[in-house]
Order: structure tokens, then sequence, then C-alpha cells
């Protein structure tokens, strides 16, 4: 069964760090861009930030450059958003996806997408 699964979200002051994982089954990342997106209550999904395959390129939207940062490990199959000076507004449901191409991988067409997770809660609250 192809699937993603997210890891790592929770509740954090702001200020604060969470790591969040992305591990797939079922299929390897290695071919894939993957992008973290998220949707905060009321809103509409947002892309956050996207890996090209081979983690050569990276992109980020513009409230979390230079407080994320996405890496991965395709031995391990994992990829990562690493998010720091959290806010309360990045409270979020994050998700992430397998894309087929990095090109636009913030805001891909749902053709491009071949699986998404399940989604993780992250909220920044004192």
């Amino acid at each position: 069964q192809v699937q993603l699964v997210e890891s790592g979200g929770g509740l954090v002051q702001p200020g604060g760090s969470l790591r969040l994982s992305c591990a797939a089954s079922g299929f390897t990342l290695d071919y894939y861009a993957i992008g973290w997106f998220r949707q905060a209550p009321g809103k509409e999904r947002e892309g956050v930030s996207c890996i090209g395959s081979t983690g050569g390129s990276t992109y980020y939207e513009d409230s979390v450059k230079g407080r994320f940062t996405i890496s991965r490990d395709n031995a391990k199959n994992t990829v990562f958003l690493h998010m720091n000076s959290l806010k309360p507004e990045d409270t979020a449901v994050y998700y992430c996806a397998a894309i087929f191409v990095v090109t636009g991988c913030l805001s891909p067409p749902e053709g491009d997408i071949e699986v998404w997770g399940q989604g993780t809660l992250v909220t920044v609250s004192s």
C-alpha cells in the first residue's frame, strides 16, 4: 500500500521548534519531489516548502523563509521539516505529498500528486 505518514506535530509555545517527519511506505521517495502543505481552520491549504528528488532544490513560502528548513534522507525514505521560531499563525494541520515534478511544487495541480499523507496537527500557543 502506497502511503505517506506524517509525525512530529504537537503543542509548542511561540518561539519554539518542532521537527515534522514524512515517512513513505510501499514506494520509494527517491524519484519524487516532496512538498509540505498546511491548512489552518477556515483557510485554504497552502504550500509551505518543497524539495526536489535529490535535495538539490528547495523552495519556501515567504512567511516561513529563514524559520523553516526542509531536508530529506532518501536512505530512510523520509523527508523532514524543521520549524523554528514558531508563531501562532503557523498553527495548522501539516500535510506532506509526493509530487511528480519539482516545478511549481508549492502549488501543484492534483494531477501532479502521487499521494497525500493524513496530516499532523501543529498548535503554537502559550
